[in-house]
């Protein structure tokens, strides 16, 4: 099992906007440079990509969840 970290503090998002789905769900494929997430830092939003390939677990925040760098984000099989 492997993690997906935070590369920055701020709030992350599991989707692209309110009404959309998560950007993956438990048993997807991930390959590497996958979007998983986004983080808004002082109204930016930066996107969070996978850097290892695998299959998604799920995520290890709750939606709109204030992070710190380093936190883990998701996790990967």
């Amino acid at each position: 099992m492997s993690d997906i970290q935070s590369p920055l503090p701020g709030t992350f998002y599991h989707k692209p906007s309110p009404e959309e789905p998560p950007f993956k769900a438990p048993g997807d494929a991930v390959a590497v440079g996958d979007q998983i997430g986004l983080i808004e830092v002082m109204k930016t939003f930066i996107a969070v990509t996978a850097d290892i390939a695998g299959t998604f677990k799920g995520y290890s925040v709750d939606d709109a969840t204030p992070v710190t760098a380093g936190a883990v984000l998701a996790e990967l099989d």
